[in-house]
């Protein structure tokens, strides 16, 4: 047990996914009690044990599948009807994958940002959050979140952002705000949103486009949040994380993101001015 546990913090401190078997009841003359473990990671390598044999060969063979499915369950064995095993006894054994949690980087510590790193991490985020302003950016503000004490573009160097990092901005400054959509556009990242008006989205990537090219938006969501008529901190994040988890349940929601609006072009080619396009969005 004791090797179990430097295992499974590895495991999730890597960002990483395993299945985790426990013996849940035992009688007879089975070969482990109730509460041994067997951990099976990605790479196929093992901590601890359930038995052995012909035993342990069957929890891994279910071990797998609760890899790749991510179902649990439950599987009971008569260690001599089931596995011919001259011991006698039976076992019992649930399977349960075990993954990090997403990782929620946000781009700002102010008045919305707390609520919303608040509701994400008790629905399964890891939030990140990322404002030089130490008087912000604390853990009495934000508990159980990371903290970087760090301007956007050091910031971004530091996260190495992977394809399973959500990112939110929602910082002080327009202007930060920009630099930040800009700096991470281009860089991996499941989903990418930005808070603000559709205007303000509008004249931004006009900005960035004026630059250089835009890298691909079928990620980017901006304005964000879910359309609930949200008023103040606390209802705009229920809005923000009931996007994020219905994005992640691939449930379907209403777009308010202007990237996929036909708008966005005549914007970008400075046919239709970022108000007149917001207008027009409604």
């Amino acid at each position: 047990m004791w090797q179990l546990l430097p295992a499974l913090r590895e495991l999730v401190e890597g960002r990483q996914t395993g299945a985790l078997a426990t013996v849940v009841r035992a009688s007879g003359s089975a070969p482990q009690k109730p509460g041994a473990r067997l951990l099976l990671r990605e790479d196929g390598s093992t901590v601890g044990t359930v038995g052995g044999g012909t035993v342990e060969a069957r929890v891994l063979e279910h071990l797998e599948a609760c890899l790749r499915t991510g179902k649990a369950g439950t599987i009971s064995f008569d260690l001599v009807r089931d596995l011919g095993m001259c011991c006698g006894g039976s076992m019992e054994v649930f399977m349960e994958r075990i993954e990090a949690p997403d990782r929620l980087v946000l781009f700002g510590a102010g008045h919305v940002a707390q609520p919303t790193a608040s509701l994400a991490r008790s629905v399964g985020f890891a939030p990140v959050i990322v404002d030089e302003r130490e008087d912000w950016n604390t853990p009495e503000r934000f508990p159980g979140a990371e903290h970087l004490l760090l301007p956007p573009a050091e910031a971004v160097e530091r996260l190495a952002l992977r394809d399973d990092d959500w990112i939110l901005i929602m910082t002080h400054e327009h202007r930060q705000d920009e630099e930040v959509l800009e700096l991470c556009l281009p860089r991996p990242h499941r989903y990418l949103g930005m808070i603000g008006s559709k205007r303000k989205v509008f004249q931004t990537l006009q900005r960035i486009a004026a630059r250089g090219p835009l890298p691909e938006l079928g990620r980017l969501h901006a304005p964000i949040g879910a359309p609930l008529g949200a008023v103040g901190p606390e209802e705009i994040a229920v809005s923000i994380v009931s996007e994020l988890i219905a994005l992640r349940r691939g449930a379907a929601l209403p777009g308010m993101s202007v990237t996929h609006s036909p708008r966005l072009q005549q914007v970008l080619e400075g046919a239709l001015s970022p108000t007149d396009a917001a207008r027009e969005e409604g």
